[in-house]
């Protein structure tokens, strides 16, 4: 008689440290963000970027075959007592059950804190049933909901499969919207230049004659080559800009900046500008499998079309000469669009407990996905390149919790 396959067990793990960081990094591919990875989490967790002070409880999911096997799959989860640093803003939510008398807080959010990028959040481990422990996942996190009284869950920046397995357990697709920049190739900046529409590039080509005018040049830092006397200012440029706008948020701490520089510095790519040998702004970003992620920029003194020649020209010049694939520089801007970032989709997925909320977010979400395939669908259409990059991306039909299309 054949034994029945046992069920793998779910258990909820406080702290990223609890896993062996070898087991937690067995479970990606090569081609996962740089920002699942173990050091990063546990770089937010370590300096206190994320904790119970923080609002970002750690909640992470583990699947194993027993107590001591292998991970077979993980996310990283947060209970959470706020919704800031999310960047898929369900404030007008919170906002809409208050008004019911419903407590939204706290909720499970499912999302690297901070970082607006789209990647696997289910990670499995490599030549498994991934279908299987997706489904799993997501009906434990529909179970942490019930059995602890929350209000709901929120997998944000996911992928197609991770969403449909989502559907499937109640979940509500969310679509929305980044732009990203491709690599359409390039062999060099002129080839960029040459491809835009005539008024933008006599936009650009204008905005660095201003600055080199100044004196003013730009320097890239990769890898091992960052001087380790850079992480303290790039530090004080990100702290710059959040004291700039009354609506900033300090989300990082400095030790988070120190930590990076012990364990991930072979990822960091620092963009800097210089008038001289002084400093004055510079962006931190990401780099890992062809992809370059623009994360933090600031700078000590406001100086016009520095920010775009920092966080754009000057980082898609990197990303030709070293032949990455794609520049995806973060959430909001439309200003990025005119600078030759298309509008790309991204996915989250929603599970609202209450039901007559439910029903009013359902409503909201498949209304807000009209517009926001229409801006895409115009985004592209009106690309500023002469020729139109190549996208594989298009949104996918929307389902219900059926697995209709809707």
């Amino acid at each position: 008689m054949a034994m029945a396959a046992r069920k793998p067990s779910v258990v909820i793990v406080d702290r990223i440290s609890s896993i062996p960081r070898h087991q937690w990094n067995s479970l990606l591919e090569p081609d996962d963000s740089p920002f699942v990875e173990w050091d990063w989490l546990h770089a937010l967790e370590e300096s206190g970027c994320v904790g119970q002070r923080a609002g970002w409880m750690p909640a992470h999911l583990a699947v194993r075959e027993a107590a001591d096997a292998q991970l077979l799959a993980a996310c990283p989860v947060y209970l959470k007592s706020h919704s800031m640093g999310e960047f898929v803003f369900d404030h007008a939510w919170a906002e809409a059950a208050v008004r019911r008398g419903l407590s939204y807080y706290p909720k499970l959010v499912v999302a690297v804190p901070f970082t607006p990028h789209t990647g696997r959040r289910f990670l499995t481990r490599p030549g498994s049933d991934r279908a299987r422990l997706c489904a799993l996942l997501a009906a434990s996190l529909a179970a942490l909901c019930t059995d602890n009284k929350l209000s709901s869950a929120h997998v944000n920046f996911c992928l197609p499969d991770e969403a449909e397995a989502l559907g499937r357990a109640g979940f509500i697709e969310r679509l929305g919207y980044q732009y990203h920049w491709r690599n359409s190739g390039f062999t060099a900046f002129e080839d960029y230049l040459s491809q835009l529409r005539h008024k933008r590039r006599y936009a650009i080509k204008y905005e660095r004659s201003k600055l080199a005018a100044q004196n003013i040049s730009t320097r890239v830092y990769q890898g091992e080559e960052i001087p380790d006397s850079l992480f303290g200012p790039m530090f004080d440029l990100y702290r710059s800009t959040v004291e700039k706008f009354y609506w900033g948020q300090q989300y990082l701490r400095k030790k988070f900046f120190e930590l990076l520089r012990s364990s991930f510095k072979s990822k960091l790519c620092f963009v800097c500008a210089y008038q001289g040998d002084r400093l004055l702004g510079g962006t931190f970003n990401v780099q890992k499998a062809g992809v370059f992620y623009g994360r933090y920029w600031g700078c000590y003194e406001e100086i016009k079309y520095l920010h775009f020649d920092v966080s754009y020209y000057t980082a898609i010049e990197h990303c030709i000469r070293n032949r990455l694939t794609r520049f995806e520089p973060g959430a909001g801007g439309d200003y990025k669009w005119l600078r030759g970032f298309d509008p790309t989709a991204t996915f989250s997925a929603h599970l609202i407990v209450h039901p007559y909320l439910r029903r009013a977010i359902a409503d909201a979400v498949a209304r807000e996905r009209r517009e926001v395939e229409n801006w895409i669908a115009f985004g592209r259409a009106n690309t500023q390149f002469k020729l139109p990059p190549s996208n594989s991306d298009e949104p996918a039909p929307m389902r219900n919790a059926s697995g209709d299309e809707s």
